[in-house]
């Protein structure tokens, strides 16, 4: 069996404490933490192409912007703290004040946060992606 393992790295700016959210939302997931002694965070399979995954209690949200491309992002909204509640139609969505984000890149799509959701480190083995 031939693993390709690939790490994802981008700069980000330091999270914010968590604050308020909701897990309902249309589009995303929200799954729960891996269990302890489990270094996976979910399955390749698991993260829906131009989409993605919100790991609540991890406070981590797993993109695919284009298919077999993986990011990761905090999922801690940069204008007052709220975790992310959906990923849908190409953004990351937070339902406290209506901040989105961009999928590929965290980018502020729609304010009122002004700085991008923080870059997490993830790495993807196989059908594997694990925090880094």
């Amino acid at each position: 069996m031939n693993a390709r393992r690939r790490t994802v790295l981008t700069a980000g700016a330091a999270a914010l404490a968590a604050g308020c959210g909701s897990s309902e939302g249309g589009g995303g997931e929200e799954s729960s933490p891996p269990a302890p002694g489990d270094a996976e965070l979910t399955r390749t399979s698991d993260i829906p192409a131009g989409g993605g995954t919100i790991f609540k209690d991890r406070k981590i949200v797993v993109t695919q912007p284009a298919a077999g491309e993986f990011k990761a992002f905090s999922a801690v909204c940069t204008h007052a703290g709220c975790i992310v509640s959906s990923v849908a139609d190409g953004t990351i969505d937070c339902a406290c004040h209506g901040s989105r984000f961009g999928i590929g890149d965290g980018a502020v799509e729609q304010g009122p946060a002004t700085r991008p959701l923080p870059a997490e480190r993830i790495t993807v083995e196989g059908d594997s992606i694990r925090l880094a």
